[in-house]
């Protein structure tokens, strides 16, 4: 192969931007229609009409593929939050969840389901989507602590992050209780105040 043709072909393998995105896209959507097992390389070669080489050359591996789709598509949900109270962090985090899950809660539903049934995703998804969730809960509880809101040896400091997750992965469960935009802030305001000694009712 000539010097140009080498040259050209390695412009047309990569992958730009704009080209990412739309790979992305189609894996998201092969996720929310038929969950993991959905998504192959060849389904989204197809989709995007790339080369499956492209992508196993780019991504190595599907959980790899997903995963990088995953984390392109959103920002930590609570990274950001902060009102000056935790009443005010722990309402405004809820209110953040029950937009995200009306926005696309067949992603959201995909998602819990890969995790608690591929352990060859489960390590990336932790990474990628629930421990950063987790990390920017714990901060809110830490600044609560730092501005003497909370008291340090609070029992209940240890619960909070995976109470609120919890709720968001079992919510379809309860949708009779929990599955209306009131039902999380309901959870934050009934459970975890009482729990962690914020008095008052909603503002």
């Amino acid at each position: 192969m000539s010097t140009q043709a080498a040259t050209s072909a390695a412009r047309r393998s990569k992958i730009t931007p704009e080209r990412e995105q739309e790979l992305f896209a189609a894996v998201l959507d092969l996720l929310r229609e038929g969950g993991y097992d959905a998504v192959t390389m060849e389904g989204v070669a197809a989709r995007t009409r790339c080369g499956k080489a492209t992508l196993y050359r780019q991504w190595k591996t599907k959980p790899r593929l997903v995963t990088a789709a995953l984390d392109a598509r959103r920002c930590v949900l609570f990274t950001g939050i902060d009102t000056g109270s935790l009443a005010g962090d722990l309402r405004e985090a809820a209110r953040l969840a029950c937009d995200r899950r009306s926005r696309d809660s067949a992603l959201m539903e995909a998602v819990g389901q890969a995790y608690l049934q591929h352990p060859d995703l489960r390590d990336a998804l932790r990474e990628t989507v629930i421990d950063p969730e987790v990390a920017a809960l714990d901060a809110m509880l830490r600044r609560a602590v730092d501005r003497g809101e909370l008291a340090a040896g609070n029992p209940a400091i240890a619960y909070v992050a995976p109470c609120f997750m919890g709720v968001l992965r079992v919510e379809r469960l309860f949708d009779d209780r929990l599955g209306d935009a009131d039902g999380l802030p309901g959870f934050v305001e009934a459970v975890l105040f009482p729990a962690l000694g914020i008095a008052g009712p909603a503002r």
